[in-house]
């Protein structure tokens, strides 16, 4: 046994996270683990023409859900990733112990379907983006996208596909250059982000509730878990019995990484909305898409945010949409036990079913955006169905992480489950106030 191990309390121990991080952002992406690359991969291109909606239709007013955001989903994943550590299973097997499997199917499918109007926002706003600074028509950018997605998620081995996509979370670093390209009132911006604004309209409310749901969104929560099981499986430990159970420095360091992926996450979301008000509602436009978004800045901030933020929406969404297309596959491979080889790491001939739902996924994207489907409201309104859905699957990881027979002394510590309680709590009100107000 490593000398490290036998005594938990140690220093290297309790900052486990820190041998992931090498020195300076290059050294951190080389070791960056799941919880890095789901974080950056919330941001995804329906996510930020949610913030950027939010932005440019209520300003800074909207500020403070980014900041409840951060913890709730630091607890939301890391309550993912052990499950998945521990137990030795994805999520959905996971919470077959404690939900009905009827329940747990209706809402995968739920999943499923708000996953694919995912996919086919993003890659439509992907193409667009594109389109929008080469010149070359959308239609050629979104089946070059499908079809390049496609090929790296099916035939690259998961390790290569992991060290493809934690690289490509530095694009996100394009919005936070963006925010000072612009003219940002920082002191109204904080003030905002410290004092909640609430209004009790639709409009209003279907933006909280979108807001939330694409950033609290279902696809985190089995995407998470599976990258924890892909990652055991990367190690050798290819059976359920090798992989269950985890030791201290191993939970310490999952939790260090989850944090600073969904730390990312929502500061990232945090300088879309600051962007935005700044520009767009500050000069009374209104937009629709993430390509009206990144348009309207030209006259407002210059072609460099123009630029800067369509370069953004682009590798956001090649880091996003092979995950949500991912979650997708490994949701319906626990829920309808397709087998025990399902999975990235599973070579194609092998696992079919499973590629077929990634290929099938992206295809749907291509297509919509080929026949020219509303983008809109596919990416905003999956985002307010994602807010209702995850809500029963809050409820059904909270139970899991309770379990004892699933979680040993690995069940969740009082503080979490209050964290849950306030998310799901939150989650509610705004959904049962957007019923109310419709």
């Amino acid at each position: 046994m490593k000398p490290e191990l036998l005594d938990p309390l140690r220093p290297r121990n309790a900052t486990a996270f820190i041998s992931r991080c090498g020195s300076g952002a290059i050294g951190f992406l080389r070791k960056a683990g799941p919880g890095i690359i789901t974080g950056a991969s919330d941001d995804d291109p329906s996510g930020i023409a949610t913030y950027a909606i939010a932005g440019a239709s209520f300003g800074y007013g909207l500020l403070w859900v980014a900041l409840i955001t951060t913890p709730m989903m630091i607890v939301v994943q890391e309550m993912c990733a052990r499950i998945a550590m521990v137990s030795g299973r994805g999520l959905a097997s996971a919470m077959q112990r404690v939900m009905p499997m009827w329940l747990l199917r209706a809402l995968v499918l739920l999943v499923v379907a708000a996953n694919t109007l995912n996919v086919a926002a993003d890659i439509t706003g992907m193409s667009a983006a594109t389109a929008l600074v080469t010149r070359v028509p959308s239609e050629v950018w979104a089946v070059a996208f499908g079809a390049l997605l496609i090929g790296v998620e099916i035939f690259a081995s998961y390790r290569t596909f992991a060290s493809i996509v934690k690289w490509l979370c530095l694009s996100l670093f394009a919005y936070v250059v963006a925010a000072f390209v612009v003219g940002v009132g920082w002191l109204d911006a904080l003030r905002h982000t410290f004092i909640p604004e609430l209004r009790f309209d639709r409009t209003f409310l279907a933006t909280l509730v979108g807001f939330l749901g694409t950033t609290i969104t279902p696809y985190l929560f089995f995407w998470q878990a599976a990258l924890e099981v892909e990652e055991e499986r990367s190690q050798g430990k290819d059976t359920v019995a090798k992989r269950r159970g985890a030791t201290e420095a191993e939970i310490r360091a999952s939790r260090a990484d989850v944090a600073t992926g969904m730390v990312y996450s929502n500061l990232v979301a945090w300088f879309i909305v600051v962007t935005t008000a700044a520009t767009l509602h500050a000069h009374h436009v209104t937009i629709a898409t993430v390509e009206d978004a990144a348009r309207a800045l030209r006259p407002l901030a210059g072609r460099s945010a123009e630029l800067l933020f369509a370069l953004g929406v682009v590798g956001a969404g090649l880091l996003s949409v092979p995950v949500i297309a991912g979650s997708s596959a490994y949701a319906l491979a626990e829920t309808m036990k397709w087998g025990r080889e399902e999975g990235l790491s599973a070579k194609p001939s092998s696992a079919r079913p499973f590629y077929t739902v990634i290929a099938i996924g992206i295809t749907l994207g291509v297509v919509a955006d080929l026949l020219h489907v509303n983008a809109v409201g596919m990416l905003f309104w999956s985002a307010v169905v994602n807010g209702f859905v995850a809500i029963p699957l809050l409820v059904g990881i909270t139970l899991a992480g309770n379990h004892r027979s699933v979680m040993g002394k690995w069940r969740n510590r009082p503080a979490a489950n209050v964290w849950m309680v306030l998310t799901i709590t939150l989650m509610s009100l705004a959904a049962i106030g957007l019923v109310l107000t419709a």
